[in-house]
């Protein structure tokens, strides 16, 4: 069975050490944070860059197309998804 989006969220969440929502939410900049150390994003995480800026660099690093600009889409979600399992 297919996972939802919500399913995907958690799922990478918790592969990066954060936390499992019940409400269906975007990541916050802290989930960004650790998803870009996770994937090894080409962006400097001391000062917590903005979403897009994250969201761009995770998706370089897994070899997925997009500009970060808006919230992941399932098929970028699966992408990242098997990147920080790995």
């Amino acid at each position: 069975m297919a996972k939802t989006v919500d399913e995907l969220r958690n799922e990478i969440r918790e592969a990066v050490g954060r936390y499992e929502r019940i409400e269906s939410t975007s990541f916050t900049k802290e989930a960004l944070v650790a998803i870009c150390e996770a994937v090894d994003a080409d962006i400097d995480t001391a000062t917590t860059p903005p979403k897009p800026e994250m969201r761009g660099a995770i998706l370089d690093a897994v070899g997925i197309e997009g500009d970060g600009e808006t919230a992941f889409r399932k098929a970028q979600l699966q992408a990242i998804a098997e990147a920080v399992e790995e």
